[in-house]
């Protein structure tokens, strides 16, 4: 696994890689095309967090970061033939208020298995916007995939109108 290789690299590049990683694997399969990969890191006080494989450590991860400060390390890298044409690393950084147990409990539960979906247990277009104090960044860089400055190199590129 990239991301187990890499311990001790600083979190961009780390994503940088995990992108990289992804975009290459597609296109060996696909001999011409212009291939887009692109991941997140989620990282607070040094920590690491993957995406939680059961709702009981959804709550550990969002128990973690409550009334902390956390970064999204978005990386997106566009590649042809083995080639990287490009690559772009942005970040954003969210705080989470102090919410109380009885509303992550109802969180959890009104989420469902959706809040498995993400790195860090929630979605800012639904009630995962409950969970914040402040946010700091590009929505889209949120979302998993910095858009604006990839849709900027693919109208350079001229696979997206001007």
């Amino acid at each position: 696994m990239v991301k187990a290789a890499l311990q001790g690299v600083a979190v961009e590049d780390v994503a940088l890689a995990l992108a990289d990683s992804k975009a290459r694997a597609v296109a060996a399969r696909r001999p011409g095309a212009l291939v887009i990969g692109a991941d997140q890191i989620l990282e607070c006080e040094g920590r690491w967090f993957d995406k939680p494989s059961t709702v009981a450590e959804a709550a550990r991860h969002l128990r973690a970061l409550r009334g902390r400060t956390h970064r999204l390390i978005c990386a997106v890298v566009v590649v042809r033939d083995g080639e990287r044409l490009w690559r772009h690393v942005a970040e954003a950084r969210l705080t989470m208020r102090r919410f109380s147990d009885r509303f992550l409990d109802d969180y959890l539960a009104s989420g469902g298995p959706a809040v498995l979906e993400s790195v860090g247990a929630y979605r800012l277009e639904g009630l995962g916007a409950q969970l914040f104090e402040t946010i700091e960044g590009d929505y889209f860089t949120i979302l998993g995939l910095p858009l604006l400055p990839l849709l900027d190199f693919l109208r350079g590129e001229r696979v997206v109108a001007e």
